[in-house]
This record gives C-alpha cells, sequence and structure tokens, in this order.
C-alpha cells in the first residue's frame, strides 16, 4: 500500500535550498509545498524556478495543518531562533550541518525535542555516502578485523577566493577556517565508523596570500573511548578532495570522491573509488569495488520524512548533530592550547553548565 508524502516546507532559499528541492523532487516519500524567505525577490525567483509555491510570512508555512516539518537552509546563526519558531507549531525540525553557530545553541535546539514534542534532523549526509555506508557494512562483517586507525580528509581551495565581503574570512564566524567548514563533516563520519570519540588534539596555520582573518590549514589527532585512533586533515588552499580510509587487523578500505559532483550525489558513483586491500602482501592484490547509484541528500531527507511520520529521532540527531560541533570546540581549544589534547565529554559540560547559568540568571 503506498503512503502520501510527508508535507514539508522549506525556510532559506540560497543555492542550498535548491539543492535540497532538486534531491526532494526525486522521492515519493517527502514533498516540498511552501517556501519563505524575508526577501520577496528570493521568494519570487524560487518559486519560478523550482516550483514550489512561495509564502509571505513564516506564519502562514507555520499554521497550515498538513506541513508537518520544515528544512532550514538559513545561515548558522540563524538555526536556534528558526528552529525555535518551527518547534513552537509543533513541527518537526530539519536543519542543515551544523547544528548550530554554537554548541550551547546545538545543546538548545536539541532540548525543543522534549520541550514541543519534536524531532530534529541534522543534515550530516557524508555518512550516507554509499562507499562510506560498504565501509561500515565491512566493519560490522569484521571483514576488516579489529579496528584500530582510521583517517579522512576534505579540502579545497575556498581560502584562495576569500575577500572582506565573505563571511568566511572572520575568525567568529568561520572559526578555525576549514576546522569548522569542512572537517566537521569528517568528524561526523569518523564518529559514525570509529564510535565514541573521547579528545582530540589539534594545529593549524595560514598559508594563504589573501590575507584572511581565518587559518587556512587544519590538522586533528582524535582518540576514540576504546583506544582507535585517528587523523581528520583539512587543507583550504588546495583543489578539492573527499576521502577515509579505515584500516584493521585482517584489511583496510578507501573511500574518495570527485568532489566536484558534491551538488549532484546522484553521479557519485560514476567517478568515486572504493577499494579493499587484504593481508599483508594485499598491495598488489587490492580489490576495487563497485559503488552502487546513491543520493545522499535524498536519503537525508527521507530520513526527516520518517521522523517526521513517526515522531522518533532517527541516525541524523540532535545528539550526533552536537558531538561533531563539540569535535570543533575541543580542536579550537586544543589549537589554542599548542596541541594539548581537549576531552569532548568537558567541552560538552562546560557548555551546558553555561547554558544553566543564562537560565539561573534570567
Amino acid at each position: 500500500m503506498s503512503v502520501e508524502p510527508v508535507k514539508v516546507g522549506i525556510i532559506g532559499l540560497g543555492r542550498w535550498a535548491k539543492v535540497l528541492t532538486r534531491a526532494a523532487a526525486k522521492s515519493d516519500k517527502l514533498k516540498i509545498v511552501a517556501a519563505y524567505s524575508r526577501s520577496e525577490e528570493k521568494r519570487q525567483n524560487f518559486a519560478r524556478e523550482m516550483g514550489v509555491p512561495a509564502v509571505a510570512d513564516l506564519k502562514t508555512m507555520l499554521s497550515s495543518p498538513e506541513i508537518k516539518g520544515a528544512i532550514l537552509t538559513v545561515p548558522n546563526e540563524q538555526h536556534l531562533p528558526v528552529a525555535l519558531e518551527v518547534a513552537k507549531a509543533g513541527k518537526h525540525v530539519y536543519t542543515e550541518k551544523p547544528i548550530a553557530s554554537t554548541l550551547e545553541e546545538g545543546l538548545q535546539i536539541a532540548a525543543l525535542e522534549k520541550q514541543y514534542g519534536i524531532t530534529v534532523t541534522v543534515g550530516h549526509s557524508a555518512r550516507l555516502m554509499a562507499g562510506v555506508r560498504a565501509i561500515r557494512e565491512a566493519i560490522d562483517r569484521g571483514e576488516l578485523g579489529r579496528v584500530a586507525f582510521l583517517e579522512a580528509n576534505f579540502s579545497n581551495e575556498r581560502a584562495l577566493e576569500l575577500t572582506p565581503n565573505t563571511w568566511r574570512w572572520y575568525k567568529d564566524r568561520a572559526p578555525g577556517g576549514p576546522l569548522s567548514q569542512l572537517a566537521i563533516h569528517q568528524f561526523d563520519l569518523l564518529h559514525y565508523l570509529g564510535g565514541e570519540i573521547q579528545e582530540v588534539g589539534s594545529m593549524s596555520s595560514k598559508l594563504s596570500p589573501v590575507g584572511a582573518e581565518v587559518d587556512d590549514q587544519s590538522m586533528t589527532l582524535l582518540k576514540f573511548t576504546d583506544g582507535k585512533v585517528g587523523y581528520v586533515g583539512s587543507c583550504w588552499t588546495s583543489p578539492g578532495v573527499f576521502a577515509v580510509r579505515v584500516f584493521g587487523s585482517k584489511g583496510l578500505m578507501h573511500y574518495e570522491i570527485d568532489f566536484g559532483t558534491w551538488d549532484s550525489p546522484d553521479k557519485l558513483h560514476v567517478t568515486s573509488t572504493l577499494y579493499i586491500q587484504r593481508g599483508k602482501d594485499g598491495y598488489g592484490k587490492r580489490e576495487e569495488l563497485k559503488v552502487p547509484p546513491s543520493d545522499m541528500f535524498r536519503a537525508e531527507l527521507e530520513m526527516f520524512a520518517e521522523s517526521c511520520r513517526t515522531g522518533k529521532s532517527g541516525e541524523l540527531s540532535a545528539q550526533n548533530g552536537n558531538v561533531a560541533v563539540a569535535v570543533v570546540y575541543a580542536a579550537l581549544r586544543s589549537i589554542e592550547n599548542h596541541g594539548r589534547y581537549t576531552r569532548i565529554a568537558d567541552v560538552m559540560q562546560e557548555a551546558r553548565e553555561r547554558l544553566a547559568e543564562r537560565s539561573a540568571i534570567a
């Protein structure tokens, strides 16, 4: 028996809203039926280009009984206030990564679930790539043996293109440069593949000639609760790359995508690389694995639709979203302390204490 698609709205109508709307159009599990931006010009252009009716104010969208949730593609600093409005209306929340611009705000967004009886889905879509899922399945089957080491890199040339007119130029809006903008994807991905992250140590550097405030090179070491170690690198002055490799006692797996197809993930399998190498003499016997077609953006939106339908949080949870932000903050603290390791639990606890202090004052 077929099920009617879940109807949702979308708030914030920039480039990424168009990417997600195109992904949603391929799904029979959800349908975007209303679009809102504070800009009338953006509303008109979006409605004309994407075929989604625009509404003149947010209240109109959130008062509609047919709309069960809202997709947020607004700037990071607007995630909390907009999510609060959506939750107050009893609608489920999907927000792009990061969950919020600060960990305190991320924890407040997570608290909306209990406060208003809604769910929060965070768009950490990288873990949904077919190659990443294949690695996780191999780990779960024991095919790699005991996993001990993980590494990942997400780099591009963004720092060579920055100007003072772009928000990524500034430390307060893009802390750590690629650390908060790119490496955060890999922090979530290694959390998914490796389990709970205990502590991190990090270093950074500024090498771009443009003179931006932000650092543009980042290296972070991770120690997992069960003893695994890992590394995430992110260079902001290089051609784009997105790669992950997992090492186990029986074998290793490597997955790499063509970063140029990031906005069209249904094409990732055409040019991506996935291989497994087994045994100590396995280099010459590496087995190239076929990457099946997939669409990480459609998959994450369908997870959101399922949460709207069932009222249950899924894998792309607010908790996981906040872990990724906490790793970023722990890495930034480590950089300030010349590479000294910082515990994730400490960063989380301090954020909770700051929230409690604010509540007590209020």
